[in-house]
């Protein structure tokens, strides 16, 4: 069974096969195999792969990027600079329109339990794979 969002990288990965586009190829393989290594720890436990999975998968894939590109950007290895900017730019394209400093504002404001735990908590359950975490705890901080 698979995600709409793994349809779509699987079609991509296609795609950049038929192109000789290696650096997408190379970002497809490493994003397939990490979709795989999930797909197994959630039968294991008898659960599903969803799209959420994946976006999470996709948001740690770019902080990974992006720290890789930092330390070739130190060493100043211009082309690999290039390949994962684009590489990230590929991995955005999957992400779902994370939410807004002001939409995160307006929800807390709705919740009548502004405590940390419970906010973390309802963003986790509604809005997973939305929304950055680090945002929302800022948010909460200015609010406070």
């Amino acid at each position: 069974e698979k995600t709409m969002i793994e349809e779509q990288i699987k079609k991509a990965n296609i795609q950049a096969m038929k192109d000789k586009d290696t650096v997408a190829r190379a970002f497809y393989s490493v994003l397939m195999n990490k979709i795989m290594l999930e797909k197994i720890n959630k039968r294991e436990k008898g659960e599903e792969l969803t799209d959420a999975d994946i976006s999470n998968i996709i948001q740690k894939m770019i902080k990974e990027l992006a720290d890789e590109k930092e330390n070739y950007q130190k060493a100043n290895h211009i082309e690999e600079v290039e390949k994962l900017t684009r590489q990230m730019e590929i991995a955005k394209t999957y992400l779902p329109k994370m939410m807004t400093k002001e939409e995160i504002k307006k929800e807390i404001l709705s919740l009548s339990d502004k405590s940390i735990g419970v906010v973390m908590k309802h963003f986790k359950q509604n809005f997973n794979g939305k929304v950055d975490m680090r945002l929302v705890q800022e948010v909460l901080k200015e609010l406070s």
